[in-house]
């Protein structure tokens, strides 16, 4: 999850990040916490199906899977593909009830457009442009209008409707106007929202999903007629932008996804009139946009197979007797030819890697069964559409279009990248051998082994993701450890009956722990606990019966010790906290800091590397031994993410031992999302103490390996640099040695980073610290007193928010919280006063 929202700028003289041409996928959308609604609303690329729609006859769908239109009858397994454009995906078709044409929506890395296709002729005409976001296109009974959301003119999801003709669409409007909420709302915007639109049979009403007045969710279920545009409600749930409501050709039963208690959605019917609703569907995995076939006999819906990838199946409405539509044959539109990958290390073992194929037609391509995944951002000067990528367990086999065809390959950070361009032939088979250059640190620096200590396993994405899967991934990083950090999404935690499980597949090692969630005080990831998972998970979620404040991070932290927890800080700043200018200040680390609550600290994670660095440092110039940590708090269920598990890792040095969890709280580790580092300060690592005699030079011995091109390599001491490196070359290369006058005690760190993003790293920029070595000299470190000011004052901004919540159960929590942040506070001051 994100880290909380502190609307501040950089304090003046901070190297803040500036992700050179990188930029939202989705800018255009002017919604929060894009990393949910883009995964769990907005149609992504899989290589299986991701939604359907019945054809008139009722014998047959089309349905979108791996970026195009097919169509296919149900009980056969030959697909015939309706739609492939250069460059662009379709996706959420709705077959007009004639069964002359379908509607859908195309991506193009711009934007997502409304088009029609005509099924005699196959011509596709757009119905809108502009490079809005445009979704989830639903005709009337009649083929007179159509309904669909679209962030046109604000930004937000509104319902809109239009005439539908011959010619495109006329006359479209606001179904619902923009209004917004008196609730104060984390996740989701100021701004009421309203999606999933679906026709009653008469064609008189528009059932939908609407968040008027709801703090947590995605809304309740709605429906407004036409004539009044008068919402009424329906249903009282909390959903999660996939309950695309739809109402039986009956007029009266209405059939929607839902979780209800559950830790997956289900498929669920009530009633027009809100009847308390009954589940249709059991089990793992999730069940989603479903349809009635015209008949309403059967339901078709998106499910996952054995793999977890995404599947179709129809099921009887009675009896509940389920087929798999699987398409075993495929008819395409242009000649396609078959490529086999071999991934092989620098010793020729096969090993698996993530790889990228794009294809002549400008589209991702993966094999069959894999999971497609997608970044967040790009260079669009670079790229017409966001990186996409599979992990191959080589070999690996996929069809793809005649023609040019690029591939890369990358297996973590000790491994060059690999990449290649060919011409494949209609028809052909080819084998292409992907040979990996190995570029490990010198053993002086090290024994490593690496871990992601963010990790969510499963958080409600396109895929159903399982242990055995997760290590598939994990090795395919080259990484060696997984903290998968068990949460709530929503009233639900996904993973909380793999709590208390180590999975170890030889390779790789799964450790199962917990993410303590609260928009307030910050996250915690709590690892290693050897008794129970916390609850509530949460605290401080306004508007609901979990609004208190208390517990704060500091009881959860005592929490999670007394059961041998490891805990840290994760994502913490997307900038430079300014106890001076925030609008609101409440992130609790500095107290937990001082309190000796902190064993670790996410300083590379889904943050601003540069901008927590900032605050480390001011933590390590008082002195505090705060170890940095990394976690990419990657959704490894997600089909668009930022960044594959393990991009942001630690490398945790092995000292004649497995206790991995004793090398991150002493700090012998360095953190990275690609660059390796290694340093040695007169023979000492990181995490070590160099005791001096006396102030004067002292010898340092550095390594740079990194997968990409860097641009800055420095040693910094309390806060400065005082050696900068010149890399030449590739610049992802370097060894040296000298002599660094240390004239006072404190620390020194080696790092490394770039001014802006390189589209081979899926992250805002490249970025790496090897944790401290500990100078002890005669006379000590400066006092840093300008840094416990800044402090002391963070917490006066923290009493002041927390001093303000009006929602603690009990006068004792709010005298136990305000008490626990003043003595933080007052430690602060005191060494703002040289005590």
């Amino acid at each position: 999850m994100s880290a909380v929202l502190l609307l501040a700028v950089a304090l003046a003289g901070v190297d803040t990040a500036v992700a050179a041409g990188r930029e939202p996928v989705l800018k255009q959308v002017d919604l929060p916490h894009s990393y949910y609604w883009r995964e769990l609303y907005l149609p992504q690329l899989t290589t299986g199906p991701s939604s359907a729609s019945f054809l008139s006859d009722g014998q047959s769908l089309v349905y979108s899977m791996a970026g195009s239109l097919w169509r296919q009858r149900i009980g056969e397994t030959e697909a015939v593909e309706l739609t492939h454009a250069q460059g662009a995906y379709d996706y959420q078709p709705d077959v007009a009830r004639d069964g002359r044409s379908v509607v859908f929506t195309r991506y193009d890395g711009a934007g997502m457009e409304l088009w029609r296709l005509d099924l005699a002729s196959g011509r596709a005409q757009a119905l809108t442009t502009g490079g809005a976001i445009n979704v989830e296109p639903r005709l009337s009974p009649d083929g007179k209008r159509i309904a669909w959301v679209s962030t046109q003119g604000t930004g937000h999801f509104n319902l809109f409707i239009a005439e539908i003709d011959g010619n495109g669409l006329h006359n479209a409007r606001l179904l619902l106007g923009e209004r917004r909420s008196t609730l104060d709302r984390y996740y989701y915007s100021a701004v009421d929202h309203a999606i999933n639109p679906s026709w009653s049979p008469d064609g008189k009403r528009i059932v939908f999903v609407g968040n008027a007045e709801i703090a947590w969710g995605s809304g309740d279920i709605w429906s407004v007629s036409l004539n009044t545009r008068a919402p009424v409600r329906i249903l009282r749930e909390e959903t999660s932008w996939s309950a695309r409501p739809e109402l039986a050709p009956d007029g009266r039963r209405l059939l929607y996804a839902g979780y209800h208690g559950r830790q997956t959605h289900q498929l669920w019917l009530s009633t027009i009139d809100g009847a308390p609703p009954l589940p249709l569907t059991f089990g793992e995995g999730d069940r989603r946009n479903a349809r009635w076939s015209p008949d309403g006999r059967r339901i078709a819906f998106i499910g996952q197979d054995a793999n977890g990838n995404s599947a179709l199946s129809v099921m009887e409405v009675i009896g509940g007797a389920t087929q798999a539509v699987l398409a075993k044959q495929r008819r395409t539109l242009a000649p396609t030819a078959r490529l086999q990958i071999q991934v092989r290390d620098g010793r020729g073992r096969d090993v698996p890697a993530r790889v990228s194929v794009q294809g002549s037609d400008a589209r991702a391509h993966a094999p069959a069964d894999a999971w497609m995944h997608a970044d967040d951002g790009f260079d669009r000067a670079a790229q017409a559409t966001e990186s996409h990528y599979f992990h191959c367990a080589s070999p690996c086999l996929l069809d793809v279009p005649a023609g040019s065809t690029s591939v890369t390959v990358q297996h973590g950070f000790a491994h060059v990248p690999w990449a290649r361009r060919l011409d494949l032939a209609a028809g052909s088979t080819t084998t292409l051998h992907a040979d990996l250059q190995a570029q490990a640190l010198p053993s002086a620096f090290g024994k490593w082994l690496s871990a992601d200590l963010h990790v969510h396993m499963n958080y409600g994405g396109h895929y159903f993701n399982s242990p055995s899967h997760l290590a598939l991934q994990a090795r395919a990083e080259d990484l060696d450890v997984v903290e998968n950090l068990i949460v709530n999404k929503e009233q639900r935690i996904p993973d909380i009956g793999h709590f208390g499980e180590s999975v170890d597949t030889g390779p790789v090692r799964i450790a199962n722990a917990q993410e303590f969630h609260t928009s307030f005080w910050g996250h915690l990831g709590l690892l290693n606990l050897r008794d129970h998972y916390l609850t509530p998970d949460f605290s401080a979620y306004r508007h609901t019966a979990m609004a208190s404040p208390y517990p704060h991070n500091g009881v959860i932290a005592d929490l999670a010790h007394a059961q041998q927890g490891v805990v840290g800080y994760v994502h913490p700043f997307d900038t430079v906290p300014d106890p001076a200018k925030d609008p609101v200040l409440s992130h609790q680390l500095p107290a937990d800091v001082a309190n000796g609550k902190v064993d670790y600290l996410e300083v590379v994670g889904f943050s601003d590397h540069k901008a927590t660095a900032a605050v480390w440092y001011r933590l390590l110039n008082l002195g505090y031994r705060l170890p940095a940590g990394a976690g990419t708090d990657a959704m490894a269920n997600y089909a668009s993410l930022r960044g594959p598990v393990g991009m942001n890792r630690v490398f945790l040095e092995q000292r004649g031992g497995d206790d991995l969890l004793a090398s991150l709280k002493q700090g012998h580790s360095f953190v990275s999302n690609g660059p390796l580092l290694g340093l040695l300060v007169a023979d000492r690592k990181p995490g070590d103490t160099l005791a001096m005699a006396a102030p004067g030079p002292t010898k340092y011995k550095v390594a740079l390996r990194s997968p990409v091109a860097v641009d800055h390599l420095e040693l910094v001491h309390n806060g400065q640099v005082v050696k900068q490196f010149e890399l030449g070359g590739d610049r992802r290369s370097f060894d040296g040695e000298g002599e660094v006058d240390v004239a006072q005690g404190g620390w020194l760190l080696l790092r490394a980073s770039n001014d802006g993003a390189d589209p081979q790293l899926l992250d805002l920029y490249p970025y790496a610290t090897t944790n401290p070595v500990w100078l002890d000299v005669p006379g000590g470190a400066p006092p840093a007193r300008e840094d416990a000011a800044y402090f002391a004052a963070w917490l006066g901004r923290v009493i002041e928010a927390a001093a303000a919540r009006d929602d603690y159960n009990d006068a004792e929590e709010k005298r136990a919280t305000l008490d626990y942040l003043s003595a933080a506070q007052a430690i602060y001051q005191g060494k703002a006063r040289g005590k």
